[in-house]
């Protein structure tokens, strides 16, 4: 391939010469076969992967898609949007843009989402759906997804929404033992994938909820998906190039194991969190509650964050992400997740010992 510039951001992620050459698979019908077999034969993974016996979906689209469609599908009136960062922020809007009754529950960036403060909002009685970002990939915060989802346990009438779009697949994420309702990721973080594509798994609380429900649309009609899946297709024309893209990246992650997979995801991220304590800056996320897939860190050495990033690219032909909305100059990100291993990250950090 020719040179260009490695991708180190939180998404879209580097994108491997294998995925980019199967994505390139000569076309098939999506009513034929082909596709029936190529969609049967990756949903058993799927499942696995989201640790679910519900059938998984393929949406093309990006995550926000399936989660507007979340909030048209399950949500009745009141909707409890738990916010820690520029991605958890946005549901308040996008249920408010839907039609519903939406309150937040806010936390500074870079604090993590307290399941206590969960427990006195839903005890309440006033909410029907809760949203949850896992991983807040603006601030590098991951919510305690187990005990978060052990207290929603208490509300069985909420249906819960949960984005995992950057920690799916580079930790266990086990949908149906912790009780998420709609669980959904994207392509273009840990599956190391192009973007504009999604995947999601729906209980049967949540399609429930959607039977109720007359003003799902139809691109996102979950009942919809739910029937063609039982016939091995999607509702509309999928991007077939992200299917084929998907079978390639299945096989190579279960080659390799999730064990191990999920390992390298912690050794490596490790690397990452030495180095920041060995140069002197200090961590946006709280201690203890910091993502295994990227790290943000503080400017606390008071650098010029963008001369940084713009030096990185030119004299390496490296990308990171100077810092994402209201602190934007105040960190900068660091990617981990998909193929990167210990050699590759290593290889990003002494890029960056040489522009500081």
């Amino acid at each position: 391939m020719q040179q260009h510039d490695k991708l180190f951001i939180p998404g879209p992620v580097e994108v491997s010469p294998k995925t980019l050459t199967a994505f390139a698979r000569p076309m098939i019908g999506h009513r034929g076969d082909a596709f029936k077999r190529l969609y049967a034969g990756i949903h058993p993974r799927l499942q696995e992967l989201f640790g679910t016996k519900q059938p998984v979906f393929l949406s093309t689209s990006s995550a926000w898609g399936v989660m507007e469609a979340a909030i048209r599908n399950v949500a009745r009136e009141r909707v409890l949007c738990c916010m820690c960062g520029a991605f958890s922020d946005k549901w308040l809007d996008v249920a408010r843009r839907c039609g519903k009754e939406a309150e937040p529950l806010q936390v500074e960036w870079g604090a993590h989402i307290d399941q206590h403060a969960i427990d006195q909002k839903l005890a309440s009685g006033k909410f029907d759906t809760l949203t949850l970002i896992h991983n807040e990939t603006s601030t590098g915060v991951m919510n305690p997804l187990p005990e978060i989802c052990c207290t929603l346990a208490k509300y069985p009438d909420v249906v819960s929404i949960v984005d995992t779009v950057s920690s799916f697949s580079a930790m266990p994420v086990r949908m149906d033992d912790y009780g998420i309702d709609v669980m959904l990721t994207g392509s273009q973080k840990a599956l190391a994938l192009p973007p504009g594509f999604a995947l999601f798994s729906v209980s049967q609380k949540a399609f429930a909820r959607a039977e109720e429900n007359r003003a799902r649309g139809y691109y996102f009609d979950f009942l919809e998906f739910r029937k063609q899946q039982t016939e091995n297709m999607t509702p509309s024309t999928p991007s077939i190039g992200h299917v084929h893209a998907l079978e390639s990246k299945l096989e190579e992650i279960f080659a390799e194991g999730l064990s191990k997979r999920f390992e390298r995801h912690r050794r490596t991220n490790a690397l990452v969190h030495e180095w920041v304590r060995s140069r002197g800056f200090e961590f946006f996320a709280d201690e203890g509650f910091r993502s295994v897939t990227l790290t943000c860190v503080k400017n606390s050495r008071g650098i010029d964050v963008a001369k940084m990033v713009r030096a990185l690219r030119e004299r390496h032909h490296i990308v990171i992400d100077g810092g994402y909305g209201k602190i934007k100059g105040q960190t900068f990100r660091l990617s981990n997740m998909g193929d990167e291993t210990e050699e590759t990250v290593a290889q990003l950090l002494g890029c960056l010992d040489d522009v500081l």
